[in-house]
C-alpha cells in the first residue's frame, strides 16, 4: 500500500530503527526490492533522483512503484530524492509521490530556507512529507555533485532550519559520502556530531551517502569484466550505531546499482547464447532482492510493517 513516509518515519523514530531508502529507476530494481520488503514485513521508501526520472519519465516510473505498492500489504512511499528545482517537485506531487526532498544545501542558510519553506507549503497543503539537507555531502553519484569535502551539519543551524522550515525530515551531514568511491582510508563518522543533533531535535534524520559497497560483490561485478577500482562504502557496524543514535532512514544507491551490474556480467558471461531480456536480467533482481533483504535486517526493520 502507498503511504505518506511521514508515517513510515515518525514510526521509525518512536521505535528506536530505521528504514531503508532504495534508488529504482526502471521495473527490474522496482520489483526486486518490494520482493524484499514482502519476505521481511518491511515498510520501504522507493526513490528516484531527477536523473533517473529523466532517463525513465515521470509518469512511467512513478506509475511503475505505484501500481505494485497498490497491490501489496506493506507500506511503501514514493519519495523524491535530491529534487533540485521547485518545478519537478511539482510534478512529482501532481504524479503521485507521497514524499519529496529538496535539496538546496548547496546555498547559503538563508537561500537553503527560503527554497525549503517554498516547497513545505506546496507539499504539506496535499499532506505529502518534506525531506531536506544541511550540510553537504563530498562525493559524486548520478546528478549530485558534493565537492571535495564534508560540510558537518551544525546543530544550532539544525534547530534553527526545523523550526523556520517546519520539514518534516533532516539529512544531516556527519561524514558519509555519495558514490561508490567514498574514501581513500577508513571511513570515519562523528557519532558525537549525531547525538547532538537528535537530542536536539528529536525527529526522524536522514543519512544520505550510505551504502556499504559490498566487496564481495564488487569482486563478482570485476571477476566478469567490470573496472570499479579501489571501492569504499560505510562498514555495517557503522551504520548500527547511526541507527541506535537516532538515524531513521538510511539512503541507498551504489549497493543496487552494483549488484545489478554484477550479476548481469556474469549471466552473459555464463551463459552467451541467452537473448532473452528475462532471463538476463532475473539473475539481477535475485541479487538486488538479497542486498536488500540484507540492509533492512541492518536497520532493524523487519516485521515492521
Amino acid at each position: 500500500m502507498l503511504v505518506s513516509a511521514k508515517t513510515i518515519l515518525e514510526k521509525a523514530n518512536k521505535n528506536f530503527y530505521a528504514v531503508p531508502a532504495l534508488n529504482t529507476s526502471n521495473l527490474e530494481i522496482t520489483k526486486a526490492i518490494i520482493k524484499a520488503g514482502i519476505k521481511l514485513n518491511s515498510p520501504l521508501i522507493i526513490q528516484t533522483t531527477p536523473s533517473a526520472i529523466k532517463y525513465a519519465g515521470l509518469r512511467e516510473l512513478s506509475g511503475i512503484v505505484k501500481s505494485i505498492a497498490h497491490n501489496v500489504n506493506i507500506p511503501i512511499a514514493l519519495h523524491l530524492d535530491h529534487g533540485n528545482s521547485i518545478d519537478l517537485i511539482k510534478k512529482c506531487i501532481r504524479s503521485g509521490y507521497t514524499s519529496v526532498m529538496i535539496d538546496a544545501s548547496q546555498y547559503s542558510f538563508n537561500k537553503n530556507v527560503n527554497t525549503t519553506k517554498k516547497v513545505v507549503r506546496l507539499a504539506h497543503n496535499k499532506k505529502i512529507q518534506v525531506e531536506a539537507e544541511l550540510g553537504r555531502l563530498k562525493g559524486i553519484e548520478d546528478n549530485v555533485r558534493g565537492g571535495k569535502k564534508n560540510i558537518y551539519t551544525s546543530p544550532i543551524k539544525a534547530v534553527e532550519f526545523v523550526k523556520k522550515t517546519k520539514i518534516d525530515s533532516l539529512a544531516i551531514a556527519i561524514g558519509t559520502s555519495h558514490g561508490a568511491y567514498k574514501f581513500k582510508g577508513k571511513p570515519e563518522l562523528n557519532f558525537k556530531l549525531l547525538r547532538i543533533i537528535k537530542h536536539e531535535l528529536d525527529m526522524p534524520l536522514v543519512l544520505h551517502g550510505a551504502s556499504g559497497i559490498p566487496k564481495k560483490v564488487v569482486k563478482l561485478a570485476n571477476k566478469y569484466g567490470a573496472k570499479l577500482g579501489h571501492t569504499q562504502g560505510i562498514t555495517d557496524w557503522q551504520i548500527r550505531k547511526a541507527v541506535k543514535l537516532g538515524i531513521n532512514k538510511v539512503n541507498i544507491d551504489s549497493d543496487i546499482r552494483i549488484a545489478f551490474d554484477a550479476a548481469v556480467r556474469k549471466q552473459l558471461k555464463k551463459n552467451p547464447e541467452v537473448f532473452d531480456p528475462r532471463k538476463i536480467l532475473d539473475p539481477a533482481m535475485e541479487l538486488i532482492t538479497k542486498i536488500v533483504k540484507q540492509k533492512i535486517i541492518l536497520l532493524g526493520s523487519v516485521n515492521k510493517a
